[in-house]
């Protein structure tokens, strides 16, 4: 399985490109994951033949079994995002793909409208949409040295998300049966029949 991760962020150090990259990491190892950077250089969508850097996005959607979003906590998405979604829609890949959309806040509701905006955008395309809204502690590290989220509740909804974007093929290993070694049937000794002894006369 091929997935490809998109923030809805453009400053690399930001919270919701550290939730991409954190996210990919709980992604089963046998899922293909290809973070797309190119958000910032994306012009907005005009019809027409798709330009460089949107055509790049368009071949990576279409070419992935599933697609992976994080969206900021503010109401108003970067105008860069519209645009990839545009393009996205117009080239028709998002039509049965499967994406997961995770926002996050310090308030509970708090990124509430980016996440029903995208959703909107994600469904009206025809895409196969799940997500979840993270609500974070403001006073907690949220990432470890390894860049994996600390929060344990935290790992569990992002799980959550992912496995309902992984198939369970994907997600678990295949195993295979277990074979008994062939062994030969024990055989009871044969037995002579007793004899009574002979008396003489």
């Amino acid at each position: 399985m091929k997935v490809v991760g998109m923030a809805g962020s453009l400053h690399t150090g930001s919270f919701i490109n550290r939730l991409l990259e954190a996210v990919g990491r709980e992604l089963p190892p046998e899922a293909g994951f290809t973070r797309w950077p190119g958000l910032a250089t994306v012009p907005p969508y005009v019809p027409g033949p798709v330009p460089g850097p949107a055509l790049e996005l368009v071949r990576l959607v279409d070419q992935a079994d599933g697609l992976l979003l994080t969206a900021p906590e503010h109401s108003l998405l970067p105008a860069e995002l519209g645009h990839a979604l545009r393009w996205l829609t117009a080239a028709g890949v998002l039509a049965g793909k499967h994406v997961a959309v995770l926002s996050a806040s310090v308030r509970a509701c708090g990124a509430m409208w980016a996440q029903a905006e995208l959703c909107t955008q994600l469904a009206g395309a025809g895409a196969v949409v799940t997500g979840t809204e993270l609500v974070l502690s403001p006073s907690c590290p949220h990432f470890d040295a390894q860049g994996l989220l600390t929060a344990r509740y935290l790992r569990d909804q992002v799980r959550d998300v992912v496995d309902r974007l992984c198939p369970a093929s994907v997600r678990e290993p295949v195993r295979e049966p277990v074979r008994e070694p062939v062994r030969e049937p024990v055989r009871e000794p044969v037995r002579e029949p007793v004899r009574e002894p002979v008396l003489s006369a």
